[in-house]
């Protein structure tokens, strides 16, 4: 394999591993795309190197300018290495509704982060909705670019290889695609590519049991971060979905430490509901049927949850020497 010249060239071309342990029996194949593989351990890297490099191409982002957006984590993680790489400054407006881990990611790739309160420690309609305005006011600052991920459509074109890398790893068969529901972009870009190669493909949005909003629900306080804004969002399509399942926080994260322990594969809360809304399909298909989904990011940015589970168990002790176990 040849050397790189620069970090983004190994952004995807991440691996698809086939689960085993926690499909049930009389279920269709459950392939699972590990995106945790990627730099900064998350699909965003893709949307952040398309948002950035067509704002570079059409001139709406200049040398020497300071990229602005809010974020839960793993965009702002995504943003800060593209923009390291590329020089330019980077200014992300998050919340302590959000892992230590992923406020820390941010910070060490050099973005500036400011930090709005919860209250509660829940991502919640009110959170978003003041990250968003931070960031909206800091947007009109002369030689800044805000990439406003919501709004972006750039942000879907960074999906398609990932679509065309799922279709050449299932072998040529797809025959549902399932995916939480952030921005829409990545169910919207996946799933377009998909599409194309089958027609009769099933498309899956997952949301927060607690705020399903776009299954008709209410909005409310959640612990899936990256997902469930409280609204729906800018980007969604109802006509490219065929249902919604809402999954629970506690769900996901069950899903999340199965992973880990029966599979191997070490993933975050978001990747967890995608899972179990997987299993659901794969079992409704039956034998013979493929279910394509994503573990979203890497279980490194989950650090604590995970440490939590532990120490519940006896697995670690109660306090630990580091700041991100607490």
């Amino acid at each position: 394999m040849p050397h790189f010249q620069s970090v983004l060239e190994t952004i995807g071309n991440t691996p698809m591993v086939e689960l085993r342990k926690v499909v049930p029996p009389n279920s269709g194949r459950v392939l699972v795309k590990v995106e945790g593989m990627n730099p900064t351990g998350s699909m965003k890297d893709r949307m952040a190197q398309s948002m950035i490099e067509r704002a570079e191409e059409d001139g709406r982002l200049k040398a020497g300018w300071t990229v602005v957006e809010y974020s839960g984590g793993s965009t702002g993680a995504s943003l800060a290495l593209v923009c390291s790489a590329k020089g330019y400054r980077l200014k992300i407006f998050s919340s302590d509704a959000f892992a230590e881990e992923k406020l820390a990611q941010m910070a060490a790739l050099g973005a500036d982060v400011t930090v709005i309160p919860s209250g509660d420690g829940l991502a919640t309609k009110s959170v978003f909705n003041r990250m968003i305005e931070a960031a909206r006011k800091a947007s009109r600052r002369p030689r800044t670019y805000w990439t406003d991920q919501l709004q972006n459509r750039d942000s879907i074109a960074g999906y398609y290889p990932l679509g065309r890398e799922i279709w050449d790893q299932a072998d040529g068969r797809v025959d549902a695609f399932v995916q939480s529901v952030g921005t829409m972009a990545s169910l919207t870009g996946v799933s377009s590519v998909l599409r194309r190669r089958n027609s009769d493909l099933k498309v899956i949005a997952v949301e927060p049991a607690e705020s399903a909003v776009l299954s008709g629900g209410s909005s409310g306080g959640h612990r899936i971060e990256g997902i469930g804004i409280g609204r729906t969002p800018p980007l969604w399509d109802a006509s490219i979905v065929d249902e919604v399942i809402p999954i629970s926080s506690a769900d996901a994260e069950r899903m999340a430490l199965r992973l880990a322990r029966e599979e191997g594969l070490f993933a975050g809360t978001s990747s967890g509901a995608n899972v179990t809304a997987a299993l659901q399909i794969a079992r409704r298909l039956g034998p013979g049927s493929t279910v394509a989904t994503l573990l979203v990011d890497s279980g490194l940015k989950y650090l604590g949850m995970f440490g939590n589970y532990a120490r519940a168990e006896g697995l670690l002790p109660t306090s630990s020497r580091s700041g991100l176990l607490k």
